[in-house]
């Protein structure tokens, strides 16, 4: 047998080379590697930096710095024995009184043509939509009746529970649907204080928001603090008393429920005022203004900070409301002090009117049941 010859890895590649193939040298697949390993690396740099870039820049130079809401923090201390942490919910001691009223006069000057139902048309209409107090009390539901103007009529009423009644049918709306309101505005509040970052609109939104509680410096807490419900309870009983139960000829001339003054000379001047008072009694076009300017009153005035204190401890700490306890603290609301906060409580308790603090009204669209 012919031996064969010995051939040479140069001559093998030689021929190779000449029937079209391309050969390598080992060194260029271990080049190819370490290109391949290097930019792989770049890759996973750029994308592992980039967020901590982007999260910088917004710490740097966001304007609109939001926080996260930590709201339910002193229910946990609570519930440990902790005291709570009452300076981490200070209010701004600044009220901002540029736009305050704003939207509350634009929406009372927006009412046309309104007009005065008798009392007899009122409870014959409250029949036929079968809205009662029992009923409510029992189901906690509140069809969206709305009444402009207090009848003249409820004066002459003697009979002192079915005067009672009447008044608290037709205010009671009102009140529910103004905290609605504010309800689905905090609601809002909420969501945005929960987002790292907020669109535009947002951030308008909350501009608006600070100019309408006269928030100063964009505060957030203090917004948190001041766009808050009032006891439904505590409402019906303020203005029972300085009504007097729809009596009142400030709430008949002036539809003013809750007896707010003013000074710009468009109000109603009190009897027996003295030649160097300047004060008047506010009075609005229709009642809902009124009740919109009494929340807004509470929510904002610095004699009532107190009010607005307590009202956010318990809403941390126990998620509701409590009008009595809230009653003591709105003694500065009218010259009596004290004796006027055990009235109000008294009212409260002797008509039982906190069993309408968790009643609700019925949403008068689809859209408006998706909010709520």
């Amino acid at each position: 047998m012919q031996k064969l010859k010995k051939i040479s890895i140069q001559t093998i590649r030689k021929i190779l080379q000449k029937k079209g193939y391309k050969v390598l040298k080992k060194n260029d697949s271990s080049y190819n590697f370490y290109y391949t390993a290097f930019a792989g690396l770049l890759l996973i740099s750029f994308f592992y930096t980039v967020p901590i870039v982007i999260s910088a820049y917004y710490k740097v130079f966001e304007k609109n710095k939001i926080v996260i809401n930590t709201s339910n923090k002193n229910f946990n201390r609570v519930l440990t024995g902790k005291e709570i942490e009452i300076e981490k919910s200070t209010e701004n001691d600044e009220v901002d009184y540029n736009e305050l009223f704003v939207d509350i006069f634009n929406f009372d000057l927006s009412e046309k043509d309104t007009v005065r139902l008798s009392a007899s048309t009122i409870e014959q209409l409250f029949k036929d939509e079968d809205y009662n107090l029992k009923d409510i009390r029992k189901n906690k539901l509140v069809k969206p009746i709305s009444i402009d103007i207090l009848p003249s009529e409820i004066k002459t009423i003697e009979n002192t529970k079915r005067r009672k009644e009447l008044f608290i049918q037709i205010i009671l709306p009102l009140i529910l649907d103004e905290n609605k309101k504010i309800k689905i505005e905090r609601k809002m509040l909420f969501s945005i204080l929960n987002k790292n970052n907020n669109s535009d609109e947002e951030k308008n939104w909350l501009l608006s928001k600070f100019k309408q509680y006269g928030v100063a410096n964009k505060d957030l807490t203090t917004l948190k603090i001041r766009m808050d419900e009032i006891p439904v309870s505590l409402a019906i009983a303020q203005a029972a008393k300085e009504t007097g139960w729809g009596t009142s000829r400030f709430a008949q001339q002036g539809n003013a429920l809750f007896g707010q003054w003013t000074y710009d000379g468009k109000g109603i001047k009190p009897a027996g005022s003295e030649a160097g008072d300047t004060h008047k009694v506010m009075k609005f076009k229709i009642l809902k203004a009124s009740v919109r300017a009494y929340q807004r009153n509470l929510n904002t005035h610095k004699s009532y900070k107190k009010f607005r204190k307590v009202r956010a401890i318990q809403r941390d700490v126990y998620g509701s409301l409590n009008s009595l306890e809230l009653a003591d603290c709105l003694d500065k609301y009218a010259e009596t002090g004290i004796e006027y906060t055990k009235i109000l409580k008294k009212i409260i308790e002797q008509n039982k009117l906190t069993d309408f603090d968790d009643a609700k009204i019925l949403p008068s669209s689809q859209r408006e049941k998706n909010l709520i």
